[in-house]
């Protein structure tokens, strides 16, 4: 089969990509066969998978409606993946349609089809950075033409900080983020925990994800709170993601099986 037309020339379609694993754990259709059988190979490693991903992004659209409902109307959107219904702008602008959203991916994929999906918005964009290079993403024109880091933004950083390893310092990287912002701003995060897995699954997860160019990460609970460093955490504190203001409590049943963990902070000062 050849490669389809939304495929950028530049990619390597014989290696799995964690942006286009993530799409086809959300039902999507940009992914490639060798995308495909990593992820069935994490779940046959870790069969809740798919589970893990629909979980995390149901907590990215709970707390972007949280974020709406609390006056934020600026969203900067770091790993955003191949979209899908439910993004952060269909969300933010369905409540508030004045909200400006900026995505930021790596992935060539995930950018061209974004590009697709935002042609003639004037209050969205994507940009195709790296969160390792978080100087690169603040000053870029298309971020400064949306965003006004004299008024509060919102930095989601969802399913993301489990590919970046302690030696890229991603303390380092969200306090280069938190410099940048005014009072009043947010930051979302969520990544993959180990809390609770045994020893032989998690290894299997990070025997697959050393396929692609973003091997696993594993943070536990205590890790990723000291991540919110100068931002003071909204209840329910970080927690499995699906007891994060769940819509209902049946929604929080088992949450540890979806081994995302996750927290919203808001900047004080």
């Amino acid at each position: 089969m050849g490669r389809p037309d939304w495929a950028p020339d530049e990619i390597d379609i014989e290696r799995p990509s964690v942006a286009r694993m993530y799409d086809y754990y959300l039902g999507g259709s940009h992914n490639f066969a060798v995308d495909r059988a990593a992820a069935q190979a994490m779940v046959a490693a870790v069969p809740e998978a798919p589970l893990m991903a629909q979980a995390n992004r149901a907590f990215m659209r709970r707390a972007v409606q949280f974020l709406v409902d609390a006056g934020v109307r600026q969203f900067l959107d770091i790993g955003s993946g191949i979209p899908t219904v439910g993004n952060v702008h269909e969300i933010a602008q369905r409540a508030a349609p004045d909200a400006r959203v900026v995505y930021v991916d790596v992935d060539p994929v995930a950018v061209a089809h974004s590009r697709e999906i935002l042609a003639g918005s004037d209050g969205a964009a994507i940009v195709q950075e790296d969160l390792r290079h978080p100087e690169r993403i603040l000053d870029h024109p298309d971020v400064r033409r949306l965003l006004d880091f004299d008024r509060p933004v919102a930095v989601l950083i969802v399913a993301v900080l489990h590919f970046v390893s302690d030696d890229d310092r991603p303390a380092e990287l969200l306090r280069t983020l938190r410099d940048a912002l005014a009072p009043g701003s947010w930051l979302v995060l969520s990544q993959a925990s180990a809390d609770g897995r045994g020893d032989d699954e998690r290894a299997e997860a990070e025997a697959v994800y050393r396929r692609t160019d973003n091997p696993l990460w594993i943070r536990s609970r205590s890790e990723l709170t000291a991540l919110f460093d100068g931002f003071e955490l909204v209840e329910p504190g970080v927690v499995w993601v699906p007891r994060w203001r769940p819509e209902s409590p049946e929604s929080a049943e088992e949450a540890e099986r979806s081994a995302f963990i996750g927290g919203v902070g808001r900047l004080g000062g």
